[in-house]
């Protein structure tokens, strides 16, 4: 009979404590990010690397910036490109 928990990922390993008892300082954790070929999603996706050195009150601003600027590229995409219709009267 197999462990029905071997299937479930773990956590990533906690930091050894410091010197001293104290515990370890923020850790990045490793994750890659994969270019979507778009630049400003990209550049969002990226700050997200910013995250890694912040304890974690401090993602919360991390995140709210990247999930406003990946609406904003959102939203891009549904602004019409070309002249409207109603613009093309003679």
């Amino acid at each position: 009979m197999t462990d029905e928990a071997s299937d479930v990922p773990q956590d990533p390993p906690v930091a050894s404590a410091e010197a001293g008892g104290e515990p370890a300082g923020p850790a990045a954790l490793g994750i890659v990010r994969t270019p979507t070929g778009h630049a400003g999603v990209d550049a969002r996706l990226e700050r997200l690397a910013d995250a890694d050195g912040l304890p974690a009150d401090g993602h919360v601003e991390v995140y709210e910036d990247v999930h406003r600027g990946l609406r904003e590229a959102l939203t891009a995409l549904d602004a019409p490109t070309g002249p409207r219709p109603h613009e093309n009267r003679s």
